[in-house]
């Protein structure tokens, strides 16, 4: 196990070989949309860091997340319980997992999906590549589990991001918030955070930069 670390309140415990911790799980942990009482859904929760960032920011929360890896999926289970929160963590693909869930049930819908996507030739290492579920896929999963007005929100690379809102059209989600994310102000985007809504009229707000360093 890796030293654990402080989320707000919350201690998170992640293993040798889980996905570290990253500053786009943190950012999109303070983007997403979220109110009391909604039903939140974790694409890809791995060991379970976006619903703690959640119930940091509002306790009154039901969350449920979905990993492919079980070992992953146990210490998600282990960081809700450890910490005193109630949850579901299920186990398997999110293509045969998601249809069990029942169509509109979500207020929320989260991920930090991976980066690169098959044949593009880049690489961020295993955990970063689509070797399973494409983005398409991830978008159509998100758009059957959101409710007319629910939202869904996700982390792309900016070179992705017309995938991306390509993907989010396909599955009945309208782009309604954006932001980019860049080291300062003379450096290009790394990570953008991208909040659409299920039904939702056209109108996009560009939110301004965030800045994840300080001169």
């Amino acid at each position: 196990m890796r030293p654990p670390e402080r989320l707000g309140p919350y201690v998170y415990r992640q293993g040798e070989d889980s996905f570290p911790l990253g500053q786009d799980t943190l950012l999109l942990g303070e983007f997403a949309t979220v109110r009391r009482g909604w039903r939140v859904c974790d694409l890809g929760c791995g060991a379970g860091a976006l619903p703690l960032l959640l119930l940091r920011r509002e306790g009154g929360l039901a969350v449920t997340g979905v990993e492919l890896d079980g070992a992953e999926a146990g210490l998600a289970r282990a960081n809700l319980a450890d910490n005193g929160l109630a949850g579901e963590i299920l186990t398997g693909d999110l293509r045969e997992v998601c249809p069990t869930l029942g169509a509109g049930r979500f207020d929320l819908v989260v991920s930090n999906p991976p980066y690169f996507a098959r044949g593009s030739g880049r690489s961020g290492g295993e955990k970063r590549m689509e070797e399973t579920c494409t983005l398409e896929e991830l978008c159509a999963a998100a758009g059957r589990l959101l409710k007319n007005g629910g939202r869904f929100a996700l982390t792309c690379r900016p070179e992705r991001l017309a995938e991306v809102f390509r993907a989010l059209g396909a599955a009945g989600i309208e782009p309604k918030r954006l932001a980019q994310a860049q080291h300062n102000p003379d450096t290009p985007p790394s990570v953008m955070l991208v909040e659409g809504v299920r039904q939702g009229r056209p109108g996009l707000t560009v939110l301004p930069p965030i800045f994840t360093q300080r001169r």
